[in-house]
């Protein structure tokens, strides 16, 4: 996916804004996304070794490619392994930077580890809200299937085991994926679970949060889902701060993103270079 957002141009992009601040000298943890891998972002862990000699970052090599489209759980317990030796050593806290898919998964570990240290949470590109649209890889993935048709697979015991249905988030079928989503309704507490309050309190014990996203992102639909606006049932985008569920249940994203410590950043594409503003 990463071939559809020039992620170290935009990383360059952020160093320009001030936010390569943000990484300073502490390690950085880079999870991929969807049929990604660790050679994608090779570059991006350059261009931060240049900026900051001597941090050490680490392109975690799990799940790739193929493997990807492993369940998200699964997934959050396999990172959570490879990140936790990483996290035990960084006395003073690591960087978590993480791309498309892998924004959720960050976010599934930061909710799910009680004694993290992560002072950064950068999500590139990420379905925070959840996908609906017809997209390259939707189209790959399920060629025979509009995306008002998606939710009979995704929406089903065999369809949850796939990490692409488990944020598919179909606003006509609201009911359908309360009853049946084993992920992102849990994450963002949209179905009530006894862990919900654990969940916020760990998620918060980072210091910055940083969403990045645009409309020519190319991948994310809406695109406004990286900064967790969604649609309502008639497909109109309605912005995070407007969405009753963020301030009732775990995340509180309308309350505890107004914050100083909340980085909220519009990513243009022009003439192939990603250009930020926020």
């Amino acid at each position: 996916m990463t071939e559809l957002l020039n992620v170290s141009g935009l990383l360059l992009m952020l160093c320009g804004v001030n936010l390569c601040d943000t990484l300073g000298y502490k390690p950085v943890i880079i999870v991929h996304g969807l049929f990604d891998g660790p050679k994608q972002f090779v570059q991006m862990a350059r261009i931060i070794e240049k900026a900051h000699p001597g941090t050490n970052v680490s392109v975690i090599d799990l799940y790739d490619n193929m493997a990807s489209l492993t369940p998200l759980w699964k997934q959050v317990l396999g990172f959570k392994k490879a990140l936790y030796p990483i996290i035990q050593e960084a006395k003073n806290g690591v960087h978590l930077i993480c791309f498309s898919q892998g924004g959720l998964i960050c976010r599934g570990l930061l909710s799910t580890l009680p004694d993290h240290n992560v002072q950064s949470f950068i999500s590139l590109s990420s379905p925070q809200a959840g996908q609906y649209g017809d997209t390259a890889i939707l189209n790959w993935l399920f060629p025979h299937y509009l995306k008002a048709k998606v939710f009979h697979i995704c929406y089903s015991s065999i369809g949850q085991e796939l990490s692409i249905c488990n944020f598919w988030n179909d606003p006509h079928q609201k009911e359908r994926f309360l009853k049946t989503s084993k992920y992102l309704a849990l994450l963002n507490g949209e179905k009530p679970h006894s862990k919900m309050t654990v969940w916020r309190e760990n998620f918060l014990r980072i210091s910055k949060l940083v969403l990045i996203g645009g409309p020519d992102d190319g991948v994310i639909t809406p695109w406004e889902s990286s900064q967790f606006g969604f649609y309502d049932n008639n497909e109109t985008i309605v912005e995070m701060k407007n969405q009753n569920n963020f301030e009732d249940h775990s995340v509180d994203i309308r309350r505890d993103f107004s914050s100083p410590t909340f980085h909220h950043v519009l990513q243009r594409q022009i003439g192939g270079l990603s250009g930020v503003w926020g």
